[in-house]
């Protein structure tokens, strides 16, 4: 058996990310922890702003990365962050599909309609299927490619008024388990990373001591998630550690599922 140093399984100098949503919380997390591992990241985000002071955050720890504008429902924006990615570092070797809407608790059946439901099932489960195909020859060209996507644990909770969201993350996660299938052959492994409840802007702005002792009850770990505890289940699988691994779901939420009495 041979070993291998620890560090390089980690190590992603050289490598190309692409990460959408990465304006702030956890894509901004997984943007620069890739950036940190050596990966050049593209920060895409709608808000060009936002990606713009987390490009400067990271070359200003001597990283590489760039911002870039993306309506992950537009397919010239999805294109045009790609293109920004091979004119400026040459290639995609990485992408982590972050970008999402939806879910809490505002999803009573009775008062959505067909727009809704098309809405978030083109922001969470076809947009990263578009992304995936256009990054994904890029990928077996390099000879290196990792898609991971951010799911959640309500794809596999039950609840009530989140009927749509959670059934289009159920959806993230089988559409990963089959595109493994299509894109293991190319070279490309794609995985999954599910969210229990982390401290993000979103969940700050419902959260009392309240929500979250109601939380804590069914986590045997007795915290509620940070952003960097998802960016390192995201580094793991953008990484050669898992060099093996594929069509995979990652549930990080501390054993438990923070579910509400």
């Amino acid at each position: 058996m041979t070993t291998q140093n620890p560090q390089t399984l980690f190590d992603l100098t050289g490598k190309t990310a692409i990460v959408t949503g990465a304006g702030d919380g956890i894509g901004k997390a997984c943007a620069m922890l890739l950036a940190a591992a050596g990966a050049s990241v593209v920060v895409s985000d709608l808000d060009i702003s936002k990606a713009e002071a987390v490009a400067q955050s990271i070359t200003a720890s001597s990283g590489k990365a760039i911002a870039s504008a993306c309506n992950v429902l537009d397919f010239n924006d999805l294109q045009k962050t790609v293109d920004t990615a091979t004119d400026t570092f040459g290639s995609v070797n990485i992408l982590v599909n972050n970008a999402g809407l939806g879910g809490g608790g505002r999803e009573n059946p009775f008062n959505i309609d067909e727009a809704y439901v098309e809405k978030i099932y083109k922001i969470n489960v076809f947009a990263p299927l578009q992304l995936s195909k256009l990054v994904v020859p890029l990928m077996q060209k390099s000879g290196y490619g990792s898609i991971v996507n951010i799911t959640s644990m309500s794809s596999i909770d039950r609840e009530a008024n989140m009927c749509v969201y959670s059934s289009s993350k159920a959806a993230l996660n089988h559409l990963a388990a089959n595109l493994a299938h299509d894109f293991g052959p190319m070279g490309v492994r794609i995985n999954n990373v599910g969210p229990g409840a982390t401290r993000t802007a979103a969940l700050a702005r419902i959260l009392t001591p309240e929500l979250e002792e109601k939380m804590l009850r069914h986590t045997p770990i007795k915290r509620l998630g940070e952003v960097s505890d998802i960016a390192r289940a995201v580094l793991f699988f953008a990484s050669p550690a898992s060099a093996w691994i594929s069509g995979q779901t990652l549930f990080v939420n501390g054993g438990g599922d923070q579910t509400l009495d």
